[in-house]
């Protein structure tokens, strides 16, 4: 009779589903990188010019505009607007896939061979959309900044050096910290609410758009929800 030496395999393994996990990632963060670069320059871009625009026709001076937009891209915009977008083109699409496995009662056959459908098809997306928010908030942050100084040096009349130093007196590390924060919590709120509405989807095509139009809607309302929550949190923080 032969013994197998084979470890068994690791309940996290199980849990996590790590091959899975990288594959949704792949989708949340790599997929969406160019949508989202190209859109937060374009918003940092805007808010520049609009913060300089609106100082100077006040106040009739701008010095400040640096430190402001720098302000509104690390605390607001990077995240949020980041947030929106992949709730629109991953929220929707998990909210798609789960709908048409409900249709076509493959999540009925996962039941039958002793499969949680939830915990089976949640916690990938839910890791991977953490993950990858984080990282995509990072990056879009990084972006907004580095256009905003392109910006400020080719229209406004600051020079990298001048936006940096006055970005410095408005904000710190712990914006970063707090941006990262925010789009763990977005990343989190997407996977949930689109699966939510995958789960309950009714028969037919018909039921597969309400299901995805209603996972985007309340996802993007949540995360505004959400956002005001956390910033009224951090403000005592600061």
């Amino acid at each position: 009779m032969a013994i197998s030496l084979a470890a068994p395999p690791s309940p996290w393994r199980k849990v996590f589903r790590i091959k899975e996990t990288i594959e949704q990632l792949f989708f949340v963060a790599n997929e969406s990188l160019l949508i989202i670069v190209f859109c937060v320059s374009f918003a940092a871009v805007v808010t520049i010019l609009e913060s300089s625009f609106h100082m100077r026709l006040v106040i009739q001076n701008d010095s400040m505009v640096p430190g402001f937009a720098a302000l509104l891209i690390l605390r607001e915009l990077g995240a949020v607007v980041t947030a929106l977008l992949l709730t629109s083109r991953v929220g929707a699409g998990i909210a798609a896939e789960v709908g048409t496995m409900k249709v076509t009662e493959q999540i009925d056959a996962l039941r039958m061979l002793g499969i949680e459908p939830v915990r089976f098809l949640l916690m990938p997306r839910l890791i991977a959309s953490i993950l990858g928010t984080m990282i995509l908030v990072v990056i879009a942050n990084m972006v907004c900044i580095g256009c905003a100084i392109l910006v400020s040096d080719a229209y406004l009349g600051f020079s990298p050096t001048m936006f940096v130093t006055s970005m410095r007196r408005f904000v710190g590390f712990q914006d970063l910290i707090f941006s990262m924060i925010k789009g763990a919590c977005f990343g989190a709120i997407i996977p949930i609410v689109s699966c939510f509405f995958g789960f309950r989807c009714k028969a037919g095509a018909d039921g597969v758009g309400q299901a995805t139009t209603q996972s985007v809607v309340v996802s993007s309302v949540g995360i505004i929800v959400v956002d005001f929550i956390l910033s009224y949190t951090f403000s005592h923080f600061y």
